[in-house]
């Protein structure tokens, strides 16, 4: 019981960050207008928030996920490092995914005529931005569970 109120306080402090984040989304789709949709999710699947018309935004972010964990892997094994961003290019345009924070990802979809140095280097900028909303988030969170865990002196109790 108390992991689920634990795991309700966490959502409840990203989902805090949402208003935030999706403003960031919407900054971004404003400056690369080829941009067809954007979304920040969690490195586990979850959607954090979305701006992406025609798209199921949960089946993207579980899908996100799972390819991120394979890039991870493919770039460990390469002695790459710590994988910054994936970029997937289909025939109707590219998929881009870029780490945000130790917690979250953003990934975006563009038009096959999109510049794609542009999309990296916006899309960069807005990943390290949402980065660090949901990590001030998640700390928040673990500042909260420090409170709890921590009584306060008999004298402060007075």
């Amino acid at each position: 019981m108390i992991r689920g109120l634990r795991q309700r306080a966490e959502r409840r402090q990203l989902m805090s960050a949402e208003a935030e984040v999706l403003d960031e989304l919407h900054r971004l789709r404003a400056r690369v207008p080829q941009l067809t949709g954007a979304l920040a999710g969690s490195v586990d699947g979850l959607v954090l928030a979305q701006d992406t018309p025609g798209v199921e935004a949960e089946g993207l972010a579980a899908l996100t996920a799972a390819s991120l964990g394979v890039a991870l892997r493919m770039a460990e094994a390469t002695g790459r490092g710590g994988l910054r961003e994936l970029l997937v290019r289909g025939e109707r345009g590219y998929v881009a995914t870029y780490a945000a924070g130790g917690a979250a990802v953003l990934t975006l979809l563009a038009d096959a005529r999109v510049n794609v140095g542009r999309l990296h280097l916006e899309g960069r900028r807005s990943a390290s931005r949402i980065g660090e909303l949901v990590d001030a988030a998640l700390e928040r969170v673990a500042d909260q569970r420090e409170t709890v865990r921590s009584p306060r002196p008999a004298t402060e109790r007075m």
